[in-house]
């Protein structure tokens, strides 16, 4: 228990979060204390012409927590990563909606970079060009593709060295993008979004085109991160993509979240089968689950 002012707040065990003010009522002790939730969404629905990205959505994510989303493809997993990042705006309704970030219903895209870091297919893609990797990761800091008249400061050299030692890529830093393998280049980009430390890592099917060498080191960086502190959302179709860290599995289908729970409790057979649509089983190796019998 951590006293704030004159109140015990059973719990509190974060100082990020103690309260100043010695006159604050418990009532407000307690908000002081705990942060809002980093993703509070409900009855999210997003259109595009006559069709449903979203239906109606709700779900709670807290700062830190280790998440897989999980669904077939077309089930609106992009949809929702655009949706947190402003792309996508949901319907406004009488009926209740919430749309709030960190307790915030209005965010400039440029404070979301500092809390979010995003890791996507369409990143990528646009990346692929004549840009060293060391060049990828300080853009992150000016949100540019690439860099042009940016002033790159001593502390942005120093904090690119840092994630390159830690992403244990420094030999790529000179390489272009476009010599790279597949699972290298997702590497930088990985780097590039931790460049201004964000609170959580949101990856759009990470693991799509690495072959076992790539996918085992991918793990492994994730694994790593996951460990420093900072929080992953794993938006993905397959199951051997949740590392250990993650223990709440969201299942998604048709635009809408209808499953939430522990690991252990959603990743069986039958609710994975149901999920996808096909007859399987799941296997647990370690700390690892994979399906199988399809």
């Amino acid at each position: 228990m951590r006293s704030i002012g004159n109140v015990d707040v059973p719990g509190c065990s974060n100082p990020d979060y103690r309260a100043v003010n010695t006159m604050s009522t418990e009532s407000t002790a307690h908000e002081q204390c705990f942060p809002p939730p980093l993703l509070e969404f409900a009855n999210i629905t997003v259109t595009a012409g006559n069709a449903k990205l979203i239906d109606s959505l709700s779900v709670t994510i807290h700062e830190g927590e280790h998440i897989a989303i999980l669904g077939p493809n077309g089930s609106g997993k992009s949809s929702f990563i655009k949706t947190i990042t402003r792309e996508y705006y949901p319907l406004r309704r009488d009926s209740g909606m919430v749309f709030r970030i960190r307790g915030k219903d209005v965010w400039r895209i440029s404070d979301l970079r500092s809390l979010l870091g995003i890791v996507s297919h369409d990143l990528q893609h646009t990346f692929m060009r004549e840009i060293t990797g060391r060049e990828v990761i300080l853009s992150g800091f000016f949100s540019s593709i690439g860099l042009f008249r940016h002033r790159v400061t001593p502390a942005m050299e120093r904090k690119t060295d840092e994630i390159l030692r830690f992403l244990e890529i420094d030999h790529l830093g000179a390489r272009c993008m476009t010599e790279m393998s597949t699972g290298e280049a997702r590497r930088f980009l990985i780097g590039r979004a931790l460049v201004h430390d964000p609170k959580t890592l949101i990856l759009d099917e990470p693991t799509t085109s690495l072959d076992l060498h790539a996918l085992h080191t991918f793990r492994s960086t994730l694994r790593s991160i996951a460990a420093s502190g900072t929080g992953i959302i794993m938006v993905t179709h397959n199951i051997h993509d949740i590392i250990p860290e993650i223990s709440r599995v969201i299942l998604m289908k048709d635009g809408t979240f209808f499953r939430d729970g522990s690991k252990e409790e959603i990743l069986t057979g039958e609710t994975i089968g149901g999920l996808f649509g096909v007859r399987l089983r799941i296997r647990k190796e370690g700390e690892w689950y994979y399906a199988t019998g399809y």
